[in-house]
């Protein structure tokens, strides 16, 4: 770890120097929804009306990179309110919803931003996110990830979904480009 601190981690811990140099090379983090933005639980009430639950934590890491430059995006297969305006409220300008293949999401995303996939990272959790993580320059899964996703992913976080891993992903792009600041 010659060539960046790792002292001021607070949810990542120290990444190898492979990992860091692709992350050092992120433009695009996306990010599924389900599993990986939430815990996976769909909370339903009796109207039918879907709820979901964020981690505030994860959130603030989604500011963070986009506050830094990075742009943020959402590839989930799930539409509804709930996740349009938790990514309105963060800021995050595109949602790709109702996506059931994500890595043509990707291709999608990457285009949108002016580059090509190898310039995004992509965080999953379940076998629909594997094409995605395989097409990305950095391709990430969860820690209760399936144990499939996670042998196709090049990191892997030590947080769960929705309970801090999309905040320990923020952390090592931002510590990847120097750009960590609390």
């Amino acid at each position: 770890m010659s060539r960046i601190s790792t002292t001021k981690l607070a949810y990542c811990t120290p990444p190898s120097e492979a990992i860091l140099s692709l992350a050092a090379n992120v433009k695009t983090a996306i990010f599924d929804v389900d599993g990986v933005l939430t815990d996976g639980t769909v909370y339903v009430g009796e109207d039918a009306k879907q709820m979901l639950a964020f981690h505030i934590h994860d959130g603030k890491g989604l500011r963070m990179l986009i506050e830094a430059g990075i742009n943020v995006a959402w590839a989930t297969a799930r539409r509804g309110d709930a996740v349009l305006a938790r990514a309105h409220e963060l800021g995050v300008e595109l949602v790709m919803d109702g996506c059931r293949n994500k890595a043509q999401a990707v291709h999608q995303v990457a285009a949108q931003f002016g580059h090509g996939p190898s310039a995004c990272s992509y965080l999953g959790d379940d076998i629909i996110d594997i094409a995605a993580i395989e097409v990305v320059g950095l391709g990430a899964a969860v820690a209760d990830a399936h144990p499939q996703v996670i042998s196709c992913a090049a990191w892997t976080t030590q947080h769960s979904g929705g309970r801090g891993a999309a905040r320990e992903l923020a952390e090592l792009l931002l510590l990847a480009q120097n750009k960590l600041n609390y």
